[in-house]
């Protein structure tokens, strides 16, 4: 007896998810899905990044969560677009949704689209949801282990964000382990150490997202 559920379950979801790259493209959208654990700071980095580059770029989030609406109020406040997408005890994004929250954004003239995922380090890095790039964020007040004990989010991955590095005083956290590990697993990793709170190292995600964001209008990929 053949049972092909998850085959099926995943080649719906790509084929969904290669359409919303056709349309990204089309438009010229830079599309970054952002995954890590629960608390690691992806919505305070998109409230500094929607602030920060206001003037630059047209932005609008999706946000994740299993229930409420709290993320999207906090970055939709940045001025930014935002829809809200609960899963309801699911563990990803997957594609549809991303498809199906699209709908309530006016895509014209849009430079990037943040998908935050729902905070899991397995789930959301299976399910491809059209983006051009995965981005990894890890905070200091995780293990600096996780890499070996996550490796598919991190060889996936196209940016490795550190982040709370204000805090690395505080914590036993070996930030050298944790890119040494993670370079390994995907040698092209560009990783950038930051803070969102005392803001040091920030530049160097603007820098990164500047030249996605070139590289996307000039047709290239990531």
């Amino acid at each position: 007896m053949e049972i092909p559920v998850v085959r099926n379950v995943l080649e719906a979801n790509d084929r969904i998810a290669a359409r919303l790259r056709g349309e990204f493209a089309r438009r010229g959208i830079l599309a970054l899905n952002l995954i890590s654990s629960p608390g690691s700071g992806k919505t305070s980095l998109l409230e500094r990044t929607l602030s920060d580059l206001a003037g630059e770029f047209r932005m609008a989030v999706i946000e994740g969560d299993l229930q409420t609406d709290n993320d999207a109020r906090r970055v939709a406040a940045s001025g930014a677009a935002a829809v809200q997408i609960n899963t309801d005890g699911g563990c990803h994004l997957d594609s549809s949704m991303v498809s199906e929250a699209l709908l309530s954004l006016d895509l014209d003239g849009l430079d990037i689209l943040f998908i935050e995922n729902v905070g899991n380090l397995v789930c959301p890095t299976e399910f491809d949801c059209g983006e051009d790039a995965k981005i990894a964020l890890l905070s200091v007040t995780e293990g600096d282990d996780k890499p070996e004990k996550y490796p598919y989010l991190f060889h996936k991955a196209k940016a490795l964000l550190l982040n709370k590095i204000d805090l690395l005083p505080y914590v036993d956290f070996d930030t050298a382990r944790a890119r040494a590990c993670a370079s390994a697993l995907n040698p092209g990793l560009a990783v950038m150490e930051l803070s969102c709170r005392s803001r040091e190292g920030l530049d160097l995600w603007y820098g990164w997202l500047r030249a996605a964001v070139r590289k996307k209008r000039e047709g290239g990929t990531l």
